[in-house]
């Protein structure tokens, strides 16, 4: 029997509006939570619409020593995956494995 490989992955440039302090696993892995806002226009059947949203986020080892150094207001490009907050909740949180970030953002 062939398993397809399942697609799970995300892309998305915004706003990093909010990040809490680094902590640590029980495994010593640093940490960082932040919130990402995000805006922009896509196209949907043949539309343009309007996207503001913000998304919970999580940076674990060299990706949350990363967060922990930016500045909330800074712009950057993340790239990751979608899973859920933890094995009690289905809210979603993007894990965030990429980070780059943009020149030339509003501040600066």
């Amino acid at each position: 029997m062939i398993v397809e490989a399942q697609l799970n992955r995300v892309e998305l440039t915004g706003i990093l509006i909010e990040r809490k302090a680094l902590r640590f696993t029980p495994a010593r892995m640093p940490v960082v939570e932040c919130v990402i806002g995000h805006q922009s226009e896509q196209i949907e059947a043949g539309g343009a619409r309007r996207v503001e949203c913000e998304i919970q986020a999580i940076g674990l080892g060299e990706i949350a020593k990363w967060l922990q150094a930016a500045t909330p207001g800074v712009m950057v490009r993340l790239t990751g995956f979608m899973a859920a907050k933890s094995q009690n909740s289905k809210q979603l949180r993007l894990h965030v494995t990429t980070i780059e970030f943009v020149e030339g953002n509003q501040n600066g």
